[in-house]
């Protein structure tokens, strides 16, 4: 639940230790790395890899090192399609001694026959990052990574990893931090050996629930580290015996895990949301306001990404939790430094998307996000005015009920259904997969279902 206002973004690893082009395996040699995790995630988010001993890191440069995408998950592949070719960016080097020594990751753009997959997410992000860039502007992105850390009982249930913390408002509770001082420093220690800058590490709203900030960042860099941490957590939260969790809503009574993300624009050095708005009171510019009317005016289809499982909707539907609160919005409302809304605006230089949450893909919460601000910003959306602490306005669009509600106004939203590489089938593609996911859940019976209806007639 904290956020950093104003940190300086974080340095990108270096590509270059001396005169001329670097290799792959240049870098890697340079930081003692024996071993590779070439990775990139289908569209639900899901880390694929390859380790690739460094001795083969030219071939995987090279664009030797092929997938089957369909075996993959969801990418638009089917079984019979050419492979899916690891096309690694030096950019994201990233080194993980602390997971296994002598072992790195690096995220790779999955090309097929010689071209950027168009499905894959971290392609997808990246060209609507080529969209801004030809209006002259860039997006610096900071992200909120929530997460549980729970152990599976014998009878498949959950519990907090932690027995002790059980209260019901642990919320930045000092002693449940210090209980778990040991995973929370490894993973601010890897962090900051990272170069991220760990800033803040705290107990969040739920009893077993955590947060550790880092410092914003370009889009795609702030993509990439989402998917690294969870990694990183989830690895290191095994080694003691624990599991680390982005599952929205693991808990019926307690707060869910959210994913939030604060989004600027930028011409060069130029910060473009500040400005001077007097009426409407919070600072921006006119153009800031625009966008915020994009991601207003988009908000329900918006959910299918930023709200992508049926779990998903126990969280934003809850109407309280055993703290009290559910910090997830129900409509799509702006306001101040105000945690009840979809758009909070703490200051003049950011926004926060408040509605995402822990299942969410980062590359494509952040791509279609970018894409309903800038198609608010073409337009000259007009959000209005904010609205006041838990108000919204009257004709504020409801959050969808259901990742089936998503789904349908994704499938009703032009502008976001073509803003996954600029092609609507691939926007359809994806809507139809969770329609299926959906109805492969309802399809369930459940414990709910023998409760209520077993013997009511």
């Amino acid at each position: 639940m904290t956020s950093l206002a104003n940190p300086e973004p974080a340095t990108l690893p270096d590509t270059q230790l001396g005169a001329g082009p670097i290799s792959l395996a240049d870098i890697a040699r340079a930081h003692d790395v024996r071993f590779l995790l070439a990775t990139f995630v289908d569209m639900t988010g899901k880390p694929c890899a390859k380790l690739v001993p460094v001795e083969a890191a030219h071939e995987l440069e090279a664009g030797a090192m092929g997938f089957a995408g369909y075996a993959a998950g969801l990418i638009g592949q089917k079984p019979q399609d050419s492979d899916l070719i690891a096309v690694p960016d030096l950019a994201s080097f990233t080194p993980v001694p602390f997971i296994k020594e002598g072992l790195a990751i690096i995220h790779c753009d999955p090309h097929v026959d010689g071209k950027p997959w168009p499905y894959a997410p971290r392609v997808i992000l990246k060209n609507i990052l080529a969209r801004l860039a030809d209006q002259g502007m860039q997006a610096k992105i900071g992200a909120e990574v929530e997460y549980f850390l729970v152990t599976k009982n014998a009878d498949g249930t959950l519990s907090t990893a932690d027995p002790l913390d059980d209260s019901p408002r642990p919320c930045y509770d000092a002693r449940g931090v210090t209980r778990m001082y040991e995973h929370l420093t490894s993973i601010s220690t890897a962090m900051n050996s990272l170069g991220w800058g760990n800033y803040a590490n705290d107990h969040e709203d739920a009893a077993g629930q955590f947060e550790q900030n880092f410092n914003y960042a370009d889009a795609l860099t702030t993509a990439d580290r989402v998917i690294s941490l969870r990694y990183i957590l989830n690895i290191l939260a095994e080694q003691r015996g624990m599991t680390a969790t982005f599952m929205p809503k693991p808990f019926t009574d307690r707060t869910g895990t959210g994913l939030h993300f604060h989004l600027s624009l930028w011409s060069g050095a130029e910060a473009l949301f500040p400005g001077e708005d007097g009426e409407r009171g919070l600072g921006l510019s006119e153009l800031a306001y625009s966008f915020i009317g994009g991601v207003l005016e988009h908000a329900p289809a918006l959910q299918a990404f930023l709200a992508p499982t049926v779990n998903s909707y126990k969280r934003t539907g809850a109407t309280t939790s055993s703290s009290g609160a559910t910090w997830s919005p129900r409509k799509a409302s702006f306001g101040g430094n105000d945690r009840t809304h979809m758009i909070r605006v703490p200051d003049d230089k950011r926004i926060e998307l408040r509605s995402g949450d822990g299942s969410a893909n980062p590359y494509l919460a952040i791509a279609t996000a970018l894409a309903a601000g800038l198609d608010g910003v073409q337009k000259s959306l007009d959000p209005g005015h904010p609205s006041g602490p838990g108000e919204s306005r009257p004709d504020a669009h409801s959050l969808p009920a259901t990742l089936l509600h998503a789904v349908e106004a994704l499938r009703r939203d032009p502008v976001i259904l073509a803003s996954l590489s600029g092609d609507a089938g691939i926007g359809t593609y994806y809507a139809d997969a969770k329609e299926e996911e959906f109805l492969q859940w309802h399809n369930q019976v459940s414990d709910w279902e023998i409760r209520t209806y077993l013997t009511s007639i």
